[in-house]
C-alpha cells in the first residue's frame, strides 16, 4: 500500500490550539500490479497521530477523542 501526500491544512480544537493536518491518498495494488480499488483518503497530524473525518470541516483525533475544526482557507485578493 502506497500513501501519497495530497494536501495540508490547519485545524483548531475547542481550546484554540492549532494542529497541522496532512491528507493522504492510499491505494492498494491488486495481484496484477494495478490499482484494483478506489484510493482511500486518510488524515494524520504532522506528528503522526491518526484522524477520522466526521464532516467536511470536522475531524476527530483518534487517540484522544478531541474534535478538530478545519480552518478556512485564506482568501487573497488579486
Amino acid at each position: 500500500m502506497a500513501a501519497v501526500l495530497v494536501g495540508q491544512f490547519h485545524a483548531r480544537d475547542a481550546e484554540g490550539r492549532v494542529y497541522s493536518v496532512h491528507e493522504f491518498q492510499e491505494s492498494n495494488p491488486s495481484a496484477d500490479g494495478f490499482s484494483g480499488t478506489e484510493p482511500v483518503t486518510t488524515y494524520k497530524l504532522a506528528i503522526g497521530d491518526r484522524i477520522n473525518k466526521v464532516s467536511e470541516s470536522e475531524f476527530l483525533l483518534v487517540q484522544s477523542g478531541i474534535t478538530l475544526t478545519r480552518e478556512p482557507e485564506p482568501y487573497v485578493a488579486s
